[in-house]
């Protein structure tokens, strides 16, 4: 009997197809959410052909909730192999592993195992997340799920999406090391001056499409909820930065800006003297 067996390439790695791509607000890492369901941003998932046909997604919208396999982008490994044209395969195998990681949670200077963390540096570069499903909408004879909830930012590419079964997948009591409850959110206030821009930015964006054509269709849906800055955005923004998004290691900083993008503007914020994150100033980026 041989001391050990010989893995062929392809039992080491795996392509996987991309069957959609993730329409979201936010178009950078920075401001994501750190984990699923802690905002409950709505965003698209645009599925791609041949996986759009509506008879793949009979059935589905009698589930409240389902899993997302999505791949980490925005990892910067990933993108420096990207930028040279190098295929899927080939980058899962060249990056190096890294076996451990310091996770935000831990204040950025505790080493854990990778595999104790959901961390986008792992060796296959996916993500997993279970998000609310709001509808199935079917648009010039293409699927669009709605969302909300979602961790992933613009552009995240899509592996794969499955029912969510509350009796299986719900395990209530169980133990969750580390991040055993969900981050406190800080408060949130804003300046008059960002109130006010964030009212001109809105009201010009109604005025652009006041006169637009009103049929619903694939693209106008999507810019929607990538682009046009609308009322409602303003508690998603104040809630994404509630989250505090900045590195661990700069969190005292005091009335030091940091800039999240959030559809088509630069929304800026601080800590201040009381403790609180403070939104300074919005710019229109379009």
């Amino acid at each position: 009997m041989p001391d050990h067996f010989e893995i062929s390439h392809f039992e080491t790695s795996h392509v996987a197809p991309l069957i959609g791509y993730h329409r979201a607000p936010l178009s950078q890492k920075f401001g994501a959410p750190r984990q699923p369901n802690l905002v409950a941003l709505v965003s698209v998932i645009e599925m791609l052909a041949p996986y759009d046909t509506p008879a793949a997604f009979i059935g589905l919208d009698g589930f409240s909730h389902i899993w997302i396999s999505w791949q980490f982008h925005h990892n910067y490994r990933y993108k420096e192999n990207q930028s040279k044209q190098v295929d899927q395969a080939t980058i899962a195998n060249e990056v190096t592993f890294r076996p451990q990681i310091r996770p935000p949670r831990l204040g950025g200077n505790q080493k854990i195992g990778i595999f104790a963390s959901r961390s986008m540096y792992r060796p296959s570069g996916l993500g997993l997340s279970v998000v609310k499903l709001e509808s199935v909408k079917v648009v010039e004879g293409r699927v669009l799920l709605m969302v909300s909830g979602a961790d992933m930012i613009d552009g995240t590419p899509i592996i794969d999406i499955k029912p969510y079964v509350a009796y299986s997948d719900a395990h209530i009591g169980a133990d969750s090391g580390f991040a055993s409850n969900a981050p406190a959110p800080l408060t949130v206030t804003m300046t008059a001056q960002a109130q006010e821009q964030f009212a001109q930015i809105i009201a010009s964006g109604q005025d652009t499409n006041k006169d637009s054509d009103k049929k619903v269709s694939l693209v106008a849906i999507i810019y929607e909820y990538q682009k046009q800055l609308i009322g409602t955005d303003i508690k998603h923004i104040i809630a994404l930065v509630a989250q505090d998004p900045r590195p661990a290691y700069r969190r005292e900083e005091l009335n030091k800006p940091f800039v999240m993008r959030y559809k088509g503007v630069d929304v800026s914020f601080q800590l201040i003297e009381t403790g609180q994150l403070q939104i300074i100033d919005v710019n229109n980026i379009d």
